[in-house]
């Protein structure tokens, strides 16, 4: 199989939304995603939000990692926080996964970046394995938390008081 990264473009918005919405079928959560081709032009176009790279094998789109800039105080460095990789199953196994990572890894030392990281579902045995043989740890100390729709609004509107 012949390999291939490229940086996402503008006009890889609907194969990007195509790739989200097999991720999240994979994932069990095709309930939720509510992206639309507008809204990742705007995100990933407009404000620059996030990058995207695209595998492709012989030509055929196989996956793709989407990831973004954060900070680390205690570091006093950006970082990256990896917040999707997905192959498409009939391309895993191949080394396009490892391609992806060790590319994200070139960003990371070529802007800096004092660390990569990304969650990874509890369920998922295959991807924890994998991104253990690559060095990769989890931390186990850390809680992710999440604030969403409604519980975001009723936070920013709430008033001074406990």
């Amino acid at each position: 199989m012949d390999f291939r990264l490229e940086i996402a473009t503008e006009r890889d918005i609907p194969l990007i939304l195509s790739l989200i919405k097999s991720l999240a079928e994979y994932e069990q959560l095709s309930h939720a995603v509510d992206a639309t081709e507008d809204m990742l032009r705007e995100s990933l176009f407009g404000r620059r939000a996030a990058e995207t790279l695209i595998g492709y094998c012989d030509g055929e789109p196989a996956g793709f990692a989407m990831y973004f800039q954060t900070f680390s105080t205690f570091k006093g460095l950006p970082g990256m926080y990896l917040e999707d990789l997905y192959v498409l199953p009939k391309f895993r196994r191949h080394g396009l996964g490892t391609m992806f990572l060790k590319r994200l890894a070139q960003i990371a030392l070529e802007r800096n970046y004092g660390r990569i990281e990304w969650s990874v579902l509890d369920w998922n045995d295959l991807a924890i394995g994998f991104y253990r043989k690559l060095g990769a740890v989890p931390m186990d100390e850390w809680t992710v938390f999440r604030l969403k729709g409604e519980a975001i609004r009723a936070l920013a509107q709430r008033d001074r008081r406990p």
